[in-house]
């Protein structure tokens, strides 16, 4: 038995791990994510942190890199281009490019890709519009979800903030069937500094993030593990069933 949580409001893949997002209308759920999402990461050189990945919390002007282009000669769609903050249009694989974020960072850096995608927890992140909602309330700015870097944003009936802890364990199936693209809810999103970052600007906005600590004690959103493939469409009903599906 499943319960009517919603709408898809707003579907998005990152190609390159912390690079500006792309807003999509529909989108296939492979077992590894969104097609085509973070499929590419910088690798600092010389990092053996365990975690060498280059991300916005380092650099916060890598979120104003826009992955652009279209390659779908891999099964999936990539990019073959990425637009810098100056305008400017270098390939992906570039040297131009590589130079360019190296500078940024003050450290050498390559570009790395992998098959299924570099991710942080999980391969899915899902956010409903009163949490993104809330949050920027608490905080005085503009609400926005792309601070919170969601491939779902789900708009839930009732407008409760932060519905989705109640998630955990559960399957959300998108669509009209039972036979539709499902994921598993694993586990809240604990947020970091990325989520302080102005999308259009890179500006930090620390008021951002203690808000989530404020009322929610810093999670906002869940992840989720693939259970069932299939395409999304943004305003696909989504429902949730309780324990495994």
């Amino acid at each position: 038995m499943t319960t009517p949580l919603g709408l898809i409001a707003e579907i998005s893949r990152y190609p390159v791990k912390s690079m500006a997002g792309v807003a999509l209308e529909s989108a296939f759920l492979g077992w590894y994510g969104l097609a085509g999402d973070r499929r590419f990461a910088f690798r600092r050189l010389g990092d053996r942190s365990g975690m060498p990945w280059l991300t916005a919390s380092r650099l916060s002007e890598l979120v104003l890199y826009r992955p652009c282009g279209l390659d779908e000669r891999a099964g999936e769609p990539l990019p073959t281009h990425v637009c810098t903050p100056s305008g400017a249009q270098p390939e992906l694989w570039s040297e131009d490019l590589r130079r360019e974020i190296a500078g940024r960072l003050g450290g050498d850096t390559e570009l790395m890709q992998a098959r299924h995608g570099v991710f942080d927890e999980a391969a899915i992140s899902v956010i409903a519009t009163a949490t993104t909602a809330a949050v920027a309330r608490e905080a005085g700015v503009a609400a926005d979800s792309r601070r919170f870097r969601p491939n779902i944003v789900i708009a839930c009936e009732g407008g409760e903030p932060f519905l989705e802890d109640g998630w955990i364990g559960g399957t959300l199936v998108f669509g009209e069937g039972d036979e539709g693209p499902a994921v598993r809810v694993t586990m809240r999103d604990e947020r970091c500094r990325m989520l302080t970052l102005d999308p259009d600007t890179a500006h930090a906005e620390p008021r951002v993030l203690k808000a989530a600590v404020r009322l929610n004690r810093n999670y906002a959103g869940v992840y989720a593990t693939v259970v069932q493939t299939g395409t999304l469409c943004v305003g696909d009903p989504v429902r949730l069933a309780p324990g495994s599906r």
